[in-house]
């Protein structure tokens, strides 16, 4: 399955294994999620997750940074129509519209609805349970 990640769900991913964030990276490295990029997407996702504020293991991040370059599908979709809070966010609902994809975000308020045109975004419980009843 198709779907576009905002970081702070690899992030808090990668802080814990329990709960849906977690459980996303962890269908990210076993090959059930299909992540959607762009080169800007992929830029923050290194950048954010090379901070060392957060003390990961750059190891475990390049690997989850192979993970998606190897097994995702890169876009470059036209730059987002309309504005949001916060501009860096624009090139994920971006990408989505482009492939027809799923964001999932746990910031659901940088995402209002006037500006998501016909993306869908969910937050990591959100699309855990949407998962659970496509199965």
């Amino acid at each position: 399955m198709r779907v576009v990640i905002d970081t702070n769900v690899l992030v808090s991913g990668l802080l814990s294994e329990t709960g849906p964030p977690g459980q996303i990276v962890g269908l990210l490295f076993h090959g059930d999620l299909q992540p959607i990029f762009s080169a800007a997407i992929l830029a923050e996702y290194r950048d954010v997750l090379a901070r060392s504020k957060f003390g990961f293991d750059r190891t475990e991040c390049e690997l989850l940074l192979g993970v998606i370059k190897g097994v995702g599908f890169q876009v470059e979709p036209l730059p987002w129509p309309v504005q949001l809070p916060d501009t860096d966010d624009e090139a994920y609902l971006a990408a989505a519209e482009a492939t027809n994809a799923p964001l999932i975000t746990g910031n659901l308020r940088h995402y209002p609805k006037r500006g998501r045109r016909s993306v869908t975004v969910l937050s990591p419980a959100e699309f855990i349970e949407w998962m659970r009843d496509r199965r």
